[in-house]
């Protein structure tokens, strides 16, 4: 029997800089991801299943132990106990801050289920992750600087569209840059066009395209973005658009290196210049809710059972 501790930062009791509103915007996600990898596990043989949660979340799907932290412990330190006392960790946390970073620090190696730890402090970082995407060749929003006539600013290490603003001058969205969390905020060009993402399954050097996404994406009056869900699997990935996309997301990986597990990246499609990339997540993103019954697999039961393999090879 494989133990398998299941950890999303928001239901497992982590709070987002003290900001209520954020928690309330970004708790419902969390919480949706969590079962949904929850009831993969459960759904596989021979795997016993334990997940995080606290006070302000229900309990998870039946069939899975619960636990929470202890009086005056820390996210960290639960993480770390936990990982102790199981084989595996699967852990959803935001890169804000460089919590994923220090969760993946916290967990022996053999147990992470996830990027390794160079790759996810590369994607915790919107600007460098851009950077090195240019550098190889890829479209990024860093093309649209001399045609740009609207500009977004937000965290550079953000999630979930919080704190996000587009702007129509060059001089308002440097105001707000300026004015941003200390200093820590990226302003680049907008782009329009379709909103999309890529949800991918990378094991064993290869990289697989899952799904293809559309995500509602919406711009408010006063510039705030707001983040309205994604719906899976949209676009055939044996049409031309979807070998267009699988040959990018072959690319991402080959660029960043050290992706593994599920890996989503966000994209725009532009109708003049093609997909755009945006970010990379390096961790289960909200298009992973209702993916394995979409593709008829368990998805969760083939991350579990590429991840030790990989690990003994890469530790060799």
């Amino acid at each position: 029997m494989k133990r398998v501790f299941v950890f999303e930062y928001l239901t497992g009791g982590g709070v987002v800089d003290g900001d209520e509103a954020a928690l309330q915007t970004l708790l419902p996600l969390g919480l949706s991801m969590r079962d949904a990898m929850v009831g993969d596990l459960l759904q596989a043989s021979g795997i016993a299943v334990t997940a995080a949660t606290c006070d302000r979340a229900p309990a998870p799907p039946a069939g899975a132990q619960a636990c929470q932290a202890e009086p005056g412990e820390s996210m960290l330190a639960l993480v770390a106990r936990q990982a102790a006392q199981h084989d595996a960790v699967w852990l959803v946390a935001p890169e804000t801050g460089g919590l994923l970073a220090q969760f993946q620090q916290a967990v022996p190696g053999e147990g992470w289920l996830g990027c390794d730890a160079a790759a996810i402090r590369l994607a915790s970082s919107k600007q460098a992750t851009l950077a090195r995407l240019a550098a190889q060749g890829l479209r990024t929003p860093l093309d649209f600087d001399a045609s740009a006539t609207r500009w977004v600013v937000k965290p550079d290490d953000g999630a979930g569209g919080v704190a996000t603003t587009v702007h129509r001058s060059l001089a308002a969205a440097r105001a707000a840059q300026a004015a941003g969390r200390a200093g820590e905020m990226t302003l680049e060009p907008w782009v329009d066009g379709h909103p999309m993402s890529l949800s991918l399954l990378c094991r064993g050097g290869s990289t697989e395209l899952l799904s293809i996404n559309r995500q509602q994406i919406a711009v408010a009056a006063d510039g705030r973005l707001t983040y309205g869900g994604v719906d899976i699997d949209r676009v055939p990935r044996d049409s031309s658009a979807g070998e267009t996309l699988a040959g990018l997301a072959a690319e991402v990986v080959r660029a960043i290196g050290g992706l593994r597990g599920f890996v989503g990246i966000d994209l725009v499609w532009h109708a003049k210049r093609g997909p755009v990339v945006i970010e990379v997540n390096p961790r289960v993103t909200c298009a992973y809710v209702g993916l394995s019954a979409r593709l008829g697999r368990n998805l969760a039961a083939e991350l579990l059972a590429a991840a030790t393999p990989e690990r003994r090879h890469a530790d060799t």
